[in-house]
């Protein structure tokens, strides 16, 4: 693509930082950084020496949302245009929710809209003290649709009543009290990340995938005999794996697992 609205870098432990890079417009998202974005998410996705991905901005908003101009197009396309324009947004936030590794947002400044969305799209979230968070579709008409299902989930149906219908701002600690930001960094926000990260790169990388996909598998359906079953399955199925036997052996041997020696023989913080 001639236009580079995204960056992916990845170090040598494996953590992929995905920057949004348009903050001439701070980092609004249009049709292209959408494709950009997903593209990435693919990358990192199809990558097995990815094992964190880090979502962040360059310049001093994280995102103000959907770029005006874009929705300026779109109001002058018809429905199915629309409804095939808001798949590709829905598609993005769907792949973000279900990358198979840990993902984390790091918020600087204003998060508006859709970009909300991202950030509850993330298994976890980091904030600057300044950071800001408006879900502000209603007040030009709109409604914050296909991000919905993730911000209710982050949020919780009350505070989603509120705030996707008032659009107010609000503001980091109570984006942290409400769950939709883990942590309010005091300092910088590379200084928050980096415990987060050790913490991570000292887990068994298949078993973090693992522990990924239950998550999502027991958290969509009803705790029965199906869900038990379904969990006793998966804890043999890793528990004969490769790295659950590395786990188990080193433990009982007192010694560190192959992964964690193999970070610090790379150069990594496990």
């Amino acid at each position: 693509m001639s236009t580079e609205y995204t960056q992916l870098i990845m170090d040598e432990r494996g953590v992929a930082s995905l920057i949004m890079n348009r903050p001439d417009v701070h980092n609004a998202f249009d049709d292209t950084m959408i494709a950009q974005l997903r593209q990435a998410l693919k990358s990192v996705a199809d990558n097995p020496a990815a094992r964190v991905l880090v979502l962040r901005a360059n310049g001093k908003n994280f995102s103000a949302g959907a770029d005006l101009n874009w929705m300026r197009s779109m109001a002058g396309k018809n429905y199915q245009e629309n409804v095939n324009d808001a798949g590709q947004l829905g598609a993005l936030m769907w792949e973000l929710d279900q990358l198979p590794i840990p993902t984390i947002a790091l918020v600087n400044g204003a998060a508006f809209g859709g970009a909300v969305g991202l950030v509850a799209c993330c298994d976890m979230a980091i904030a600057d003290e300044g950071a800001s968070f408006c879900l502000s579709e209603v007040k030009i008409g709109l409604i914050p649709a296909v991000i919905s299902p993730y911000v209710v989930r982050a949020l919780g149906e009350p505070a989603a009543r509120r705030y996707m219908l008032t659009a107010e701002r609000f503001f980091a600690n109570e984006a942290h009290r409400l769950g939709l930001v883990d942590e309010v960094a005091d300092g910088s926000l590379d200084d928050a990340l980096e415990p987060l990260l050790n913490a991570l790169l000292a887990n068994s990388p298949a078993a973090v995938k693992a522990c990924k996909r239950l998550i999502h598998h027991v958290a969509n359906h009803p705790l029965d005999a199906d869900v038990v079953a379904e969990t006793a399955r998966r804890i043999a199925e890793i528990r004969v794996s490769a790295e659950g036997q590395e786990g188990l052996s080193s433990f009982l041997e007192k010694r560190a697992p192959a992964w964690q020696q193999s970070n610090k023989k790379d150069g990594g913080h496990a």
